[in-house]
């Protein structure tokens, strides 16, 4: 039997390697490459790479990615191999693909700057990424031949970023954007901060190899600091503060210490925003975002919200599934444990992404198929479609928490506590951790992950309903608003919307997993988590210090939620201080914590009230 199924793989394997080998040959055969620097309006030239369709019968559109991670392999003799991904499915419509290298990476000339503020009203030479995307767009319909002066921007993650200011250049040859994970705001929502909490372990393996200075052009970055354990979460402790990170990094490279001189949300950072520019946005936009992204989850969601409201006369239509970072050009039937039914990464593809473009480039389809929001629903495993975000039929439903762990939906039954709090020590020497697992790299599957080791800890306060007797439904964002009493002039909150499931649960065998046969009965699943630096509860320009003792609320919106906790499930909350090491740790004292010594850091008491006139409650956006 063994030798059966190895034949059998074996055999898949060829076929899978037989057909890339002839997709691989027909591109060759099919396409010409070229490079070319081409100018822009202050004289600086920017790399970028095309490959174009030997054929001419026909004109062809223009589908364009700006990134700074490089437009490899470098060589008009070397492809990029098109033919392992779905984008091969442009390649057979003749697209043109262009690549280029923003300004100041790799093999494009100039100063990089890290998400460069847009210029509203430039003058003169004056330039941004969008004065940027119009020069190369205005080059390329002049001079790529055979194309039919068309234009398509896409891009995920950073490449995501661009593609937003793309949309803000207002060249009229750019018919359609599709920024997918965009870096928005690094500040609020994704990748460097979260509720202005620093994310010190994306940060720092991030930026020690991409924010190297590099003043010429160069192909290779080099690598970055590594660690010499492969627990991260004992590594991130043992540096200590924030300061200690510096140390290690080193003084050339600029954006990290850009990060501790502004440690509030200053006008450096308001005008990194991206949502800043969304006005009278000219091309088609399909925004496109993961709801268990680890690092974008924010992005497409406040874009897309941002664009209906400062641009509603624009063609702008949202894409969530539930992925992790880009992996809706991946396998996408599960992340982690968890199961979502179908591959909806390959849903995306061909019934939302490829005939977006197709329809505005090609002229060909229509559009009937995508609505203004194609959102899947976890837990229930189903697309659905809306006009608006929240959809109109959401209502606000509290969540109150009680004594003894209980959580009651709309206070459907009477709450009585004993005692009008719940408490818990938050000590910074030993944070909880934001999974069980050991391991170097930040994991993109915590986003739904196991929660059962953070309900064992004594600094995790626990809540959950009874089971459901009817399915809840989630559509928006959740909101948490909690009443709270610290000992010291500072701390964290995290709160955590988890899924329970039920004991016996048991995924079916015909659905495709990751085959590690994890034990799902009872399993709790991170459903959103998000954290709130205490001192900026009211305001993220100018912190304040809490009052130790003193009463005072903590509120804050988590990013949007599009889950449905079945019949025979709970619903639970969690409640901590600490999330490591994915946020930095807070000394517990109001300071400056990006200058903060380890002799800063301190234990406080946290007491969570949810007596009758002091209710912490979760507020949930329920679809009726």
């Amino acid at each position: 039997m063994r030798k059966i199924i190895i034949t059998a793989a074996f055999s898949c394997w060829s076929c899978l390697s037989i057909a890339q080998n002839t997709d691989s040959a027909w591109f060759v055969n099919n396409y010409f490459k070229i490079e070319r620097y081409i100018p822009m309006r202050d004289g600086i030239k920017l790399f970028t790479s095309i490959s174009y369709p030997k054929d001419t019968t026909i004109r062809h559109p223009i589908l364009m990615t700006r990134t700074p991670y490089s437009c490899a392999p470098y060589g008009e003799d070397k492809y990029f191999q098109i033919w392992k991904t779905y984008k091969m499915k442009y390649a057979k419509e003749y697209f043109i693909f262009v690549t280029q290298d923003v300004r100041g990476r790799y093999m494009s000339e100039g100063e990089f700057v890290d998400v460069r503020p847009f210029i509203k009203n430039k003058k003169g030479n004056q330039y941004d990424e969008a004065s940027d995307t119009y020069d190369a767009i205005d080059w390329l319909v002049k001079n790529v031949p055979g194309n039919n002066g068309k234009v398509g921007i896409s891009g995920t993650s950073y490449p995501g970023f661009y593609s937003t200011e793309a949309a803000l250049s207002g060249h009229p040859a750019l018919k359609a954007v599709s920024p997918q994970a965009p870096v928005t705001d690094w500040f609020i929502g994704d990748d460097f901060h979260h509720k202005g909490a620093f994310f010190v372990m994306d940060g720092f393996a991030f930026y020690p190899s991409f924010g190297k200075p590099h003043p010429k052009p160069t192909m290779d970055y080099g690598e970055g600091f590594e660690f010499k354990t492969d627990d991260n979460y004992s590594s991130y402790l043992k540096t200590g503060a924030l300061k200690n990170f510096a140390k290690l990094i080193g003084d050339s490279i600029r954006f990290w210490h850009d990060l501790f001189r502004h440690p509030n949300y200053d006008a450096w950072w308001q005008e990194r925003n991206a949502r800043v520019g969304l006005y009278n946005v000219k091309p088609a936009m399909l925004w496109v975002g993961g709801l268990f992204d680890a690092e974008d989850c924010f992005g497409a969601w406040n874009c897309y919200k941002a664009t209906a409201k400062q641009s509603p006369h624009t063609n702008s239509k949202l894409v969530m599934g539930p992925w992790y970072h880009g992996q809706w050009s991946r396998e996408g039937s599960y992340l982690g444990n968890v199961q979502f039914g179908s591959n909806t990464s390959a849903y995306f593809q061909d019934s939302l992404e490829i005939p977006f473009f197709n329809y505005y480039l090609l002229d060909s389809g229509n559009l009937k198929g995508i609505a203004q929001l194609n959102i899947f629903f976890s837990g229930e495993n189903n697309w659905k479609k809306f006009d608006a975000w929240p959809p109109s039929n959401v209502e606000k439903e509290n969540l109150f928490l009680s004594g003894g762990g209980k959580l009651f939906l709309n206070n459907g039954e009477k709450i009585t506590n004993k005692n009008p709090f719940d408490e818990y020590t938050s000590d910074p020497a030993h944070p909880v951790a934001y999974t069980q697992d050991i391991h170097t790299e930040r994991t993109r599957e915590y986003m739904d992950d196991d929660q059962r080791f953070a309900s064992r800890r004594p600094d995790v306060l626990t809540y959950e309903t009874e089971i459901l007797q009817d399915n809840v439904t989630l559509a928006g964002p959740v909101i948490g608003d909690l009443m709270t009493a610290i000992s010291t002039t500072d701390a964290d909150f995290v709160v955590k919307l988890i899924d329970v499931f039920p004991d016996d649960f048991k995924y079916s065998k015909d659905l495709k997993g990751n085959n590690k046969m994890y034990p799902m009965g009872g399993y709790e699943m991170l459903v959103r988590g998000e954290i709130m630096r205490g001192k900026f509860r009211n305001s993220f320009e100018k912190p304040e210090p809490f009052v130790p003792g003193k009463m005072t609320e903590v509120k804050w919106e988590l990013p949007d939620v599009a889950h449905t906790f079945l019949q025979g499930h709970r619903i639970m909350i969690q409640i901590q201080s600490t999330w490591f090491p994915l946020a930095d740790r807070n000394p517990q004292k109001f300071i400056d914590i990006y200058q903060a010594n380890d002799s800063d850091f301190r234990k406080s008491n946290i007491k969570i009230y949810h007596d009758s006139q002091h209710q912490s409650k979760i507020i949930l956006p329920v679809l009726k």
